[in-house]
């Protein structure tokens, strides 16, 4: 796959970087730890007024009219800063998601106030914890005025400061799915912290008897499937692409600290084992952008094989562990210490082959599709 940016993306992009480069001298997910959730979003209206949030926002809401691509070119740098914020669920997930499946009403009320920072999480609630297509937690029953919801949503990022949430509940069998925009101070939710190996901020959602008004459906009711695929899909095409940009970032720190810590008188990238360690993580490195920006492209373009995102965040997922062990070996002991940034992209790593699926669930649905 020939992967070239054009010069407005590329725009995009530097700027991203500068923005964060300027404001976060080291990692971010470090001086996030020490702040609460409504501290957090002084950086989220900072990234709104550099218009971060209504970059993939059609023109006509308020936006600027960009796609997936360009929204991910923000993410790969969030990721190599490893700031934590709610950029993936509110403009990757459920902006495009509200676009492409929301009434004209819905798109008018929801698209300008995303582009103008507006936060969504996104509670997928699929049946075992897990991210198959079928099947939530969250079950939804049909009254006169709308649905009314009851069950618990595990593992929600940015619940506590989301002004909105993107539900997935059964309706009825496994595959009748339907979709609600519930809001976040609608009476019977409980949203608690739970702790997690990740930087994210990760929440538990019950919902007991919420009642949602009808005008808050996306799509048909019983007829989402085809909603989370979309949703799901993109989710995982972003998550390897921030990914993408924490391996680039063990591997830049890596190589810079090989330059300056010397050991019998030599910086020890001079040795043999080092470089071939450095050379192993640029390998991954480089991998793991080009699959994920193909399956990014692709999903743009409404060309998009489901089989080409399973493939990338299978692979991305390993790919980025594997960078983060190396990069270990090539830090030694300091590595591992709370004072170095290193751990905090280990952490990000095993989170983030957990999101939107593991490479187990994305390898398996490769392998059913090639009928293996």
């Amino acid at each position: 796959m020939e992967f070239s940016l054009t010069e407005e993306q590329e725009q995009i992009r530097g700027a991203a970087a500068g923005f964060l480069k300027g404001r976060f001298q080291r990692c971010a997910a470090r001086e996030g730890s020490a702040v609460q959730p409504g501290d957090a979003r002084t950086e989220w209206k900072a990234m709104v007024q550099q218009g971060w949030t209504g970059l993939a926002v059609p023109e006509r809401h308020g936006g600027a009219g960009g796609g997936l691509l360009e929204t991910c070119l923000l993410i790969e740098e969030l990721g190599a800063h490893q700031l934590v914020t709610p950029l993936l669920s509110t403009a990757v997930c459920a902006g495009p998601a509200i676009g492409r499946f929301g009434t004209p009403e819905q798109c008018e009320r929801w698209l300008p106030a995303i582009a103008e920072g507006q936060v969504f999480a996104y509670a997928r609630a699929a049946a075992g914890g897990g991210w198959g297509r079928e099947g939530s937690q969250v079950r939804s029953a049909e009254v006169e005025d709308g649905f009314v919801l009851r069950g618990t949503a595990w593992f929600v990022p940015h619940a506590a400061v989301a002004e909105e949430f993107l539900v997935v509940t059964q309706t009825g069998a496994a595959d009748e799915l339907t979709v609600l925009m519930v809001a976040a101070d609608a009476e019977g939710i409980e949203c608690s912290p739970l702790d997690v190996v990740g930087n994210e901020p990760q929440y538990r959602l019950r919902f007991a008897d919420v009642r949602v008004p009808r005008s808050r459906v996306l799509g048909e009711p019983g007829a989402g499937t085809g909603i989370v695929e979309f949703i799901d899909d993109r989710g995982a095409a972003a998550t390897c692409v921030e990914m993408a940009g924490g391996a680039r970032r063990v591997l830049e720190m890596s190589v810079e600290y090989a330059t300056i810590r010397e050991q019998f008188g030599r910086p020890i990238g001079a040795f043999q084992a080092v470089q071939h360690l450095c050379a192993d993580m640029a390998v991954d490195v480089l991998g793991s952008r080009l699959i994920a920006y193909e399956a990014v492209c692709a999903l743009d373009a409404g060309s998009g094989d489901p089989l080409t995102v399973a493939s990338a965040k299978a692979w991305v997922s390993e790919a980025y562990q594997r960078v983060c062990a190396r990069g270990h070996q090539v830090h030694g002991a300091i590595g591992y210490t709370a004072e170095h940034d290193l751990h905090f992209y280990l952490r990000h790593a095993v989170a983030g082959s957990l999101s939107f699926g593991d490479a187990d669930f994305h390898g398996e649905r490769v392998s059913c599709a090639l009928g293996l």
